[in-house]
């Protein structure tokens, strides 16, 4: 009998004890089920017995079935309990958390350290709001999550990364894990900067400070704390002697632009202004940059880029979805809403519109200029409207490519010295391969 009979003989039954379930009797009826147990077990058996297939050796395995589970896992929350006394915590006090995915075999020396992202507050009013969510809060986090992307699992999927030991740490301070401070008149705690250095401490006590291999990675928000921790998060190996871990940092969506918008303003300048003072993030940003440029300048990584010692690559798509709808034509600069219907469907943007956003591609590619002339960084800036693709499956290891070269392989050519990466796309719409959003 194949599966397909099996599956079906249950729909007949079932359909059976429907329509008859008033005039069995109870010892019929008990047989029924026992009956439709068994067959549910014969079920199991033969989807197991598709999955397997023998080797060469004659052993069996269950190739299909293992990369499926490793592709969805969920992967469950641990908190910092012990930090926090020492204020490593959440905005509503509640203790900072990371996630941690063991590594295997060859991977069992190398980590990754993800930093989550989700935007920022800037005010009293929006950053109460965040308490009420996982960004505030980690009484709201999920217990557990899916890695995906640059952290799977799967080796079909991850091939360069998928048996490292992956660690994601939530977000819940809202200044991309650099404010120390607390707000009096809220009680509400701004401390990033605490639960970036106790979650990495806690990490290096629990293996991490014997790694031959390590990454720090970050989407959007967590792509910018990645950009403002990377020199910090080298730091940590050379002050413990461990000169012979490689060391590199990944940026995701974290090229967040100095840009005029459409009215003519700085939107996004004014926003990190009032999230700096706020959240007491200046004295924890590079001071190679604070040194000559404003605390607000130097929350903006094209001040920050030129000056990181450790090798770090940006990933970015070019017409970056989010810096798009927040920063060039947010609602305050567009009043009339003449951007409305552009910023959030390509195909609907003006000959001027995309001539405004063609001029936000040059100034991005102006940004990694100098950037790009180190041999050990990486660059891959793609012409896609998007934002974030290095934890998305689709476009971590499918498309968007490059010359041919999709965004895994890139990364993986760059970190492991594989190949010198500095892609830069050609100008939208010539890039066929892209996943846009909008």
């Amino acid at each position: 009998m194949t599966q397909g009979d099996i599956v079906l003989l249950l729909n007949q039954l079932m359909a059976k004890m429907k329509t008859r379930i008033r005039v069995v009797r109870p010892w019929a009826l008990l047989a029924l089920v026992l009956l439709l147990l068994l067959l549910l077990l014969l079920v199991g058996s033969c989807v197991q017995a598709a999955d397997e297939e023998t080797n060469g050796s004659g052993r069996r395995r269950s190739r299909r079935r293992s990369t499926v589970a490793a592709s969805n896992i969920m992967v469950p929350i641990t908190f910092l309990n012990s930090s926090v006394e020492k204020g490593a915590v959440c905005m509503d006090g509640t203790p900072a958390a990371y996630h941690l995915d063991p590594g295997s075999g060859a991977g069992n020396g190398s980590w990754i350290v993800n930093l989550e992202g989700g935007g920022w507050c800037n005010n009293a009013r929006t950053c109460k709001f965040r308490t009420r969510s996982h960004h505030g809060s980690s009484d709201l986090m999920e217990r557990r999550i899916a890695f995906t992307g640059i952290m799977s699992a799967s080796p079909a999927d991850n091939p360069d990364f998928y048996n490292w030991n992956r660690v994601k740490i939530r977000y819940c301070d809202s200044a991309s894990f650099a404010g120390d401070t607390f707000d009096k008149g809220t009680g509400l705690y701004f401390r990033g900067q605490r639960i970036w250095e106790e979650a990495i401490h806690h990490l290096l006590s629990i293996g991490m400070a014997s790694a031959d291999q390590v990454l720090l990675t970050g989407c959007s928000a967590g792509g910018l704390a990645a950009i403002l921790h990377c020199d910090q998060f080298s730091a940590f190996f050379v002050h413990r002697r461990r000169s012979t871990t490689t060391v590199k940092c990944l940026a995701d969506a974290g090229l967040f632009l100095d840009a005029v918008d459409i009215s003519g303003g700085r939107s996004l300048r004014s926003y990190y202004a009032d999230i700096v003072y706020m959240q007491g993030v200046a004295q924890n940003l590079p001071p190679a940059c604070t040194h000559h440029l404003d605390a607000t300048s130097c929350f903006f990584p094209q001040n920050i880029i030129d000056d990181i010692k450790t090798p770090i690559f940006l990933l970015n798509a070019a017409y970056d979805v989010w810096q798009i709808q927040e920063s060039l034509a947010p609602n305050k600069a567009d009043p009339n809403g003449s951007w409305r219907a552009c910023k959030f469907n390509r195909s609907a943007c003006d000959a001027s519109q995309l001539k405004f956003l063609q001029d936000f591609r040059e100034q991005m590619v102006a940004s990694v200029k100098g950037f790009s002339r180190s041999r050990t960084n990486g660059l891959f800036i793609n012409s896609c409207f998007s934002h974030c693709q290095s934890e998305l499956p689709a476009t971590w290891n499918g498309s968007p490519a490059i010359h041919n070269k999709g965004i895994a392989k890139s990364v993986g050519d760059w970190y492991f010295g594989r190949a010198e990466v500095k892609a830069i796309d050609c100008p939208y719409p010539c890039d066929k391969t892209c996943r846009h959003i909008i």
